[in-house]
């Protein structure tokens, strides 16, 4: 008879972290770090309040004897208390309780505890799960902090982290006196013991953060990211770059070819870019302009004066779609000059993408149009002098940092000094003042303020989605009788890409069975690239009239007859990509309209997002409203960007302190560099370097 094998079991246990990780995943590591880990709120434990003297909403304490006790089943399974002092009673709710805490609620027992005050389902006033400890301890002295955390790290293992590192550390003021008296500004050691150990009187400034321990540690804040944005812009001024001077006769040329002439505003641009290509030193500028302003015939220009002299120049684009129209767009203007265009994408065939490797590294292709595939190690330039990062926000900092180096590679060879190329940004979402002044502040920004002329401002209009269908007739008439054509934006879904790919398949499959004859189109980010051009091309050729999509046509695609933008269940999208939606129509001289379909009832930053984009088209006022609405973070998509939040600050509250850490951040980086590196090293840890790429 065969022997049963022993059951095995997996005796492995997941280690609990340990306390050091957990306070490293907060980010608390050195002393200063736990010296500005600032509390989210306080309690009030520095005295005890008559249960008849508290208010529904306030947080209290309270001391009294437990009068009554039972556990209920109803509505769910409870275990209730009647806690009673001289002035009155107050019911305690236990939604989950244990045998321990039966006993410590036993009747006679006096407690006291800690919480939020509620109204009951009777008139009576109520705890649920209060911070119960022994009756008649001793009172705290200061409001007791309570600290941002991550699950395992008690509020009592913070405190006593903090306690400690104040043992430690050197909060020995950074700012000279006369620098703290000229900005109204408390010692740096006395901020931060207000605000971790404050006085009861002081709780309202603290919570509102009124009080001068803010504006000190807010101060400090942006003065230590000004300081780090005035070093990056030092470093880059000791770095070398090739003299490119001014292009006199391609740009003459690109003039006479191009079917336009350029605004003032693209004039501008076009003047302050070339002069500092005509410098030794790296230019380092923002091009933003709002949608549809010409930014792509500005980088020509840039373009042109570099290929003059000699240079190669790559432009890189997040996306295929954008990156083949750039390509297409470009040819049709440079290749009359006698300038090799290059396109460099993940979709060509190993035959063609060797072939562009040779063209590139011989230097045939004057001009390399592409995607991320530009910055693949087998890509080499013979002298790549320009880079031109289109929708720059959205490449990490990596990206931006390899296409670079493509260029400082290639003129390496036989220089004392390796010269970097020079980088041209260009972002079709403006940024906001405020922003511009902190996260910006070293780098030089050209704006296009103006539209070309002959183009009428978008109508931009709100429809309840049961007026769909009324939708859909007007779109059969404009295509009918006005010859227009009309994109069809599918809703965003969030919880599954194919979900949101479904719903466009199911929206062209309607509306070819409605709008029948009409032609309708479906372009979506599962096509290949071959396949979405295909498409592309035949909606510019006006040989589909309805083109239902993704957001994959978010940005840069350009079709000037299509004069209707619908987007369904616009509540879903956020304000930028609205504003980036409607800007794909509105190219050419007709009348163009943005529909918003919406679904109710909406929340209120959804309500908000579509008063904006209906009370205006200026991309400078929409950029200011999502900022407000998404705060700068994700307004800015910093954790791929690799830029530091502001933790403290609030750059649309705080514009006078951001005017004074400039002013003073100028001062000390000029007069007093060691004061300026010491708070930088305080505040940002060595954490400089990754601020701008």
């Amino acid at each position: 008879m065969s022997e049963s094998l022993p059951e095995v079991t997996d005796t492995k246990k997941t280690k609990k972290p340990t306390q050091a990780q957990l306070l490293e995943k907060l980010g608390l590591i050195e002393d200063m770090d736990f010296i500005v880990h600032l509390p989210l709120r306080y309690e009030d434990q520095t005295q005890i309040y008559e249960i008849a003297s508290v208010a529904v909403g306030e947080y209290a304490q309270i001391e009294g004897s437990v009068v009554h006790q039972q556990i209920v089943q109803r509505p769910r399974k409870q275990l209730q208390a009647v806690i009673r002092d001289q002035s009155g009673e107050l019911l305690v709710r236990l939604l989950h309780f244990y045998p321990n805490q039966i006993k410590q609620f036993a009747v006679g027992n006096t407690l006291r505890l800690r919480g939020e005050v509620r109204r009951g389902f009777s008139t009576a006033i109520e705890m649920v799960h209060p911070k119960v400890s022994v009756a008649g301890a001793p009172l705290a002295q200061t409001l007791t902090p309570v600290y941002p955390t991550t699950d395992g790290l008690t509020q009592p293992m913070l405190r006593k982290a903090i306690v400690s590192a104040f043992e430690r550390a050197d909060l020995q003021d950074t700012l000279p006196d006369n620098l703290r008296k000229k900005y109204g500004l408390i010692d740096f050691a006395q901020a931060v013991q207000d605000l971790h150990y404050p006085a009861v009187e002081h709780n309202h400034a603290l919570m509102n953060q009124t009080h001068p321990a803010w504006q000190r540690i807010k101060f400090d804040e942006l003065l230590a990211q000004q300081l780090s944005l005035a070093a990056a812009r030092a470093r880059r001024a000791k770095l070398k770059a090739p003299k490119i001077p001014l292009s006199t006769k391609l740009h003459t040329q690109l003039a006479t070819q191009l079917p336009f002439k350029l605004t003032t505003a693209q004039q501008r641009v076009v003047h302050e870019i070339a002069l500092d290509l005509s410098r030794g030193q790296p230019m380092h500028r923002l091009l933003q302009g709002d949608v549809g302003s010409g930014k792509t015939v500005v980088a020509a220009y840039a373009a042109v004066q570099a290929i003059e002299q000699g240079y190669q120049v790559a432009l890189m684009a997040p996306t295929e779609l954008l990156a083949e129209q750039h390509h297409q767009k470009l040819q049709h203007w440079l290749g009359p000059l006698g300038i090799e265009v290059a396109w460099l994408s993940g979709s060509l065939t190993a035959a063609q993408r060797r072939k562009a490797y040779e063209n590139v590294q011989n230097g045939s292709s004057q001009l390399v149009v592409g995607t991320q595939a530009l910055i693949q190690e087998k890509v080499v330039f013979e002298q790549l002098g320009l880079v031109i990062l289109d929708e720059q926000h959205r490449f990490g900092v990596a990206q931006r940092l390899d296409l670079s180096r493509k260029g400082s590679d290639s003129m390496a060879s036989g220089s004392k000094q390796t010269l970097l190329p020079h980088q041209l940004n260009m972002s079709a979402t403006p940024i906001p003042r405020t922003l511009a002044m902190t996260f910006y502040s070293d780098l030089d920004v050209s704006v296009i303020d103006e539209l070309p002329p002959g183009r009428s401002p978008i109508q931009t209009k709100l429809l309840a989605a049961d007026r769909r269908e009324e939708m859909m007739d007007r779109v059969h008439h404009a295509v009918t009788t006005e010859g227009q054509q009309v994109y069809w934006v599918c809703p965003l879904v969030e919880e599954s890409e194919a979900l949101q790919l479904q719903t466009a398949v199911d929206t062209y499959e309607l509306m070819a069975q409605q709008l029948a004859p009409l032609r309708v189109g479906l372009l979506h980010g599962r096509m290949t690239a071959v396949e979405k051009n295909k498409v592309m091309d035949a909606f510019r050729e006006a040989e589909i009239d309805v083109l239902v999509a993704t957001t994959v046509i978010e940005v840069g695609v350009d079709v000037p007859n299509a004069t209707i933008m619908v987007i369904e269940h616009a509540e879903r999208f956020g304000l930028a990509q609205l504003h980036q939606l409607r800007g794909r129509v509105g190219r050419g001289a007709k009348q163009s309209y943005c529909i918003l379909l919406y679904q109710t009832p909406l929340s209120a930053i959804a309500r908000e997002r579509l008063r904006a984009m209906y009370e205006t088209t200026d991309g400078f006022e929409i950029a200011q409203r999502d900022l407000a609405l998404r705060g700068p973070g994700e307004f800015l998509g910093l954790r791929q960007s690799g830029q530091m939040l502001l933790r403290f600050a609030d750059l649309e509250h705080d514009q006078v302190l951001i005017e004074q850490a400039k002013e003073c951040a100028s001062y000390l980086y000029k007069q007093f560099p060691s004061i300026a590196a010491e708070h930088v090293a305080r505040w940002l840890g060595g954490k400089e370097e990754f601020l701008r790429s």
